[in-house]
């Protein structure tokens, strides 16, 4: 079969299994959302998710992010880690968006990687969710490793590499969808500690598991 067939499908499964492809982190604000996938990096949705609605509350415009004493968002944003250049990150990238973009998240990747502490993950989820860009392609390690396992990839540790192998397979319209939905099933399915094969829809789609037999 080959790979961009074994896409399609699996695709389609993962529509069948999570019809709702939600982004895990939660958000109002196009800033928001970008606010929030800084704070995920080596940190889980679920810790974010309890620190952002103190941290909204606090600074509940971009304006307030952007005159914010960067020692006090430290103090906020501690549990999530590596805070003191989330922070610093967070407070310049508003000031930016401010005084660059008219208050606005970019809509492209080249004006997105500007911003600081915004890398290809992160621009890539807020092309896909803000702006419907097709194409949009997120390799968190749910994703890494899940496409890793099914063989859409070559088993690529390297984000990059992972993005540029799935954009080539993956329909376009679908790209963003997918990855919300690979990482819904790698929490709930195919876990990496143990993941439950038996119950997987993925499974007949899936080289890791077929070698077993």
């Amino acid at each position: 079969m080959e790979k961009k067939e074994k896409a399609i499908l699996i695709v389609a499964a993962l529509k069948e299994d999570y019809p709702e492809a939600l982004c895990a982190l939660h958000s109002q604000k196009d800033y928001e959302l970008m606010i929030a996938v800084r704070l995920s990096a080596q940190c889980t949705d679920e810790r974010v998710n309890m620190v952002t609605p103190a941290l909204f509350a606090r600074y509940p415009s971009l304006e307030a992010f952007a005159a914010a004493d960067v020692a006090e968002v430290e103090q906020m944003v501690h549990s999530c880690g590596f805070y003191k250049h989330k922070a610093r990150d967070i407070v310049l990238a508003c000031q930016m968006l401010l005084s660059n973009y008219g208050g606005k998240v970019p809509n492209s990747m080249d004006e997105l990687l500007k911003l600081p502490g915004v890398g290809r993950k992160t621009a890539n989820l807020l092309l896909g969710d803000l702006y419907g860009v097709p194409g949009s392609v997120v390799c968190d390690t749910h994703c890494i490793r899940i496409s890793g396992k099914l063989g859409l990839t070559d088993g690529t540790k390297d984000p990059a590499k992972c993005e540029d192998q799935l954009r080539a397979i993956l329909p376009p319209e679908e790209s963003s969808d997918f990855c919300h939905r690979i990482v819904l099933h790698g929490r709930a399915v195919c876990t990496a500690r143990r993941p439950a094969c038996e119950n997987c829809s993925l499974a007949p789609y899936c080289d890791s598991f077929l070698k077993q037999d």
